[in-house]
């Protein structure tokens, strides 16, 4: 985790609004959406968050979608077994519940697809479609891979399962999301989750009281 510190190329917010970037299979995404949400749940006023896509199986993605972990991308078994330490450690400390640690056989392109799509077209269900995707995903143990899994979640929410199994199939959308992804590379974010509030970044899982001064001012 890091502390934050000034990024001038990071897009402006205000100190009522969060930018995200993070991809579903990292479980640091996960404990740091937890974070967000303890956070939010203190504050007096509403947060706005704005959510951004991003690919951590870039470079290691089979053309069926499968992941190939032959690919170096210099994380080693030392690094995942650190990693495992590190959600264990968190989740303690942010009562967090888990059905897995890793998700490694797990790739989020289609489901970030869908998240996007729907962000566009439907931001009022967009909120409860990523809570669903993570909780799918992180407590049930469910491939959010899988059209099928994404197209009950849809579901679940409200939204319309037809347009979202279009919308994964949609070479421009998945185009569009390759561009999102470039984009955020361009403008530094090398990890996920990164938060950003007001030209001030904070990356990692980094505990509530840490996005609170990130957010208001503080830090």
């Amino acid at each position: 985790m890091a502390d934050a510190d000034t990024n001038p190329d990071d897009a402006p917010t205000t100190g009522d609004r969060i930018t995200i970037y993070a991809d579903y299979v990292c479980p640091f995404c996960y404990l740091g959406t937890r974070s967000l949400e303890q956070y939010r749940e203190s504050r007096d006023a509403p947060l706005e968050i704005d959510w951004h896509p991003f690919d951590l199986r870039r470079g290691k993605r089979n053309s069926d979608g499968s992941i190939d972990h032959d690919v170096d991308d210099g994380k080693d078994e030392g690094y995942y077994e650190q990693a495992r330490q590190n959600v264990r450690r968190l989740q303690e400390e942010y009562g967090v519940e888990m059905s897995q640690i890793m998700a490694t056989e797990v790739d989020s392109f289609d489901a970030q697809v869908a998240s996007w799509y729907v962000k566009q077209e439907y931001p009022e269900q967009w909120a409860e479609f990523d809570e669903a995707i993570y909780t799918a995903l992180w407590q049930d143990g469910r491939d959010i891979g899988d059209v099928d899994v994404l197209s009950d979640l849809a579901d679940e929410v409200g939204l319309p399962t037809d347009e979202i199994r279009d919308a994964v199939a949609d070479d421009g959308l998945r185009a569009e999301l390759e561009d999102r992804f470039a984009e955020a590379q361009q403008t530094g974010v090398t990890g996920v989750p990164t938060f950003v509030s007001d030209g001030h970044v904070a990356r990692g899982a980094v505990p509530p009281a840490h996005l609170e001064r990130l957010v208001e001012g503080d830090s």
